[in-house]
């Protein structure tokens, strides 16, 4: 049965909150990274938007002030798509025209607090080649490698898309996962999609976190 602590919301004020998979908070440490995936304005409000992808927001909000007050990596990837996209419907393609490079639906969310210290990751950059995957035709794997990352910490959008390639990806590649639950959503074009996306990516070792754990960590013991 796991213990509950009072830990801050990512939306301000305290919480009781009762662990779930584990009694012990997550602690971060020097090998861990923040990756937000594509969180794009199209993504959240735009031509291809997430259902309740704007509710994530302040809670990745949340995790990037954590990363950046430890001073630890912080990843963004990003479509970043030219006009005649291989993705796109009048190509082909499933979706309509969305994250074209240098357009405005294509810049990060509105109120997504990200620093300068992020680095940022394009991808599906070619007309021919699409990339779900943050790590397909990437720099990532390299940069991350560089910057001594061994677990990451993944949010962003979408579930059954680019968070579930990516992490299908960073598991392959050997890294360590923690899903951010609290700060993914699914696109849910066949209903359940996000579900099985879900344990597809537990089935992989990838584990399960909210914002809670860590700063249940902090409360307890900052």
């Amino acid at each position: 049965m796991g213990r509950t602590y009072r830990a801050r919301s990512p939306l301000g004020g305290d919480a009781m909150v009762a662990s779930t998979a584990s009694a012990r908070p997550t602690v971060l440490g020097a090998t861990d990274a923040l990756l937000l995936v594509d969180v794009q304005r199209d993504f959240v409000t735009g031509s291809l938007a997430v259902p309740g992808a704007p509710a994530i927001i302040p809670v990745l909000n949340a995790y990037v002030r954590e990363f950046a007050q430890r001073h630890l990596p912080i990843v963004a990837t990003r479509d970043w798509h030219p006009a005649g996209h291989c993705s796109f419907r009048d190509q082909g393609g499933p979706w309509p025209p969305h994250c074209i490079a240098g357009t405005p639906g294509a810049g990060f969310a509105e109120g997504l607090a990200l620093g300068p210290e992020a680095l940022v990751i394009s991808k599906a950059t070619t007309p021919e080649r699409d990339a779900y995957s943050g790590f397909g035709g990437t720099q990532l794997d390299l940069r991350l490698r560089a910057l001594r990352a061994h677990r990451l910490f993944v949010g962003g959008l979408a579930t059954d898309y680019c968070v579930l390639e990516t992490v299908r990806d960073a598991r392959r590649l050997g890294y360590e996962v923690c899903l951010l639950a609290d700060a993914i959503r699914a696109v849910d074009a066949h209903p359940g999609d996000g579900e099985k996306a879900l344990a597809e990516m537990r089935a992989g070792g990838a584990v399960e976190i909210r914002f809670a754990d860590l700063a249940a960590h902090e409360a307890l013991h900052g």
